[in-house]
């Protein structure tokens, strides 16, 4: 398993050509269906791959956490994905995938992983609303390999946020309103169910007009509608729009190629463009910055996103 991730630090160059490379697991037989299917995770949110370690039972943790492991020191929270997704499978996991997103480190268990595949965000698709129902919304894209294996990506933000308490109501409290001459909305995109319900609280919070896009290209065609409407009115666009927040991985497009696409076009350079994701790190966000992106927030601090929002609505220094 080493070889399969020592070279994971040099894929970080994929960014911005709206492609990715996915580690490609299984989590088990479905005793119901008899099915093996197979999921993903995009390799940068993957730090470690290994042996399932002894988990300690810990008390007072969400039912969908097995316990806890010592990692060189720290403890971290071990999530049996078969059953956080309600499958039934055959056999206990074996492998441990060791995830960092968000600043928060995390154990998923699954039964096996397979390879990591490289393929283009335009390969992958929004999921039918059937598939999202039949498992919770736990995956947030699909997209078919050529031997017709369906791969599902993992919704991680989602299971972020349901296994260490992210959403409470508290986070909400001292967001402020927007000053009253502030015109334009703010446009998101983010594929993340989750995500979306919280941007869209911060954002009813602030007092904002909105407009919510479920990836980079929705975001892109609706930026495009709204810049000919602006045209067609002789206003500038910033009456519209005060600003994009963007999640960088997204089905279709990515957040990097959106922000390219922003930055490139005479009718929208000036918007101001933030990057909203659970890839926190400073490598990702000079990556961001290398395309355009004007400012940097992690997920899951609303009041932090609610402080950047309002900069760049109001013009403030950062």
């Amino acid at each position: 398993m080493s070889e399969l991730m020592k070279t994971i630090d040099a894929r970080t160059k994929l960014a911005g050509t709206n492609k990715l490379e996915i580690l490609l697991f299984s989590l088990g037989t479905d005793t119901r269906t008899g099915r093996r299917e197979t999921y993903g995770i995009n390799v940068f949110k993957v730090r470690e791959v290994m042996r399932s370690p002894e988990v300690t039972r810990a008390p007072e943790m969400p039912s969908s956490v097995e316990g806890m492991v010592s990692l060189r020191g720290n403890l971290v929270p071990v999530v049996d994905l078969a059953k956080y997704a309600g499958i039934p499978v055959e056999a206990a996991p074996q492998i441990m995938i060791v995830t960092e997103y968000n600043g928060h480190t995390q154990g998923f268990l699954v039964e096996a992983v397979d390879t990591i595949l490289r393929l283009d965000w335009s390969a992958m698709k929004v999921p039918p609303e059937m598939l999202v129902s039949k498992l919770g919304g736990l995956v947030t894209a699909v997209t078919e390999l050529q031997d017709q294996r369906l791969v599902m990506m993992l919704d991680v933000e989602k299971i972020l946020a349901e296994t260490s308490r992210q959403d409470d109501d508290h986070l909400f409290l001292n967001i402020k309103h927007v000053d009253d001459n502030t015109t334009g909305a703010v446009l998101f995109a983010d594929d993340s169910p989750v995500a979306r319900k919280q941007i869209t609280r911060t954002l009813d919070a602030m007092g904002v007009k909105y407009y919510c896009a479920l990836n980079g290209n929705h975001a892109w065609l609706e930026l495009d509608r709204i810049a000919a409407a602006a045209a067609t009115a002789k206003r500038p666009i910033t009456d519209y729009v005060s600003v994009v927040l963007t999640d960088v991985e997204m089905p279709e497009m990515d957040g990097y190629m959106l922000t390219k696409h922003i930055k490139s076009d005479p009718r929208t350079a000036k918007l101001p463009v933030i990057m909203h994701s659970s890839l926190s790190g400073m490598q990702n966000q000079q990556l961001g910055r290398s395309v355009g992106v004007d400012e940097y927030v992690s997920k899951f601090e609303p009041m932090k996103l609610a402080e950047a929002l309002t900069r760049r609505m109001t013009g403030a220094t950062a």
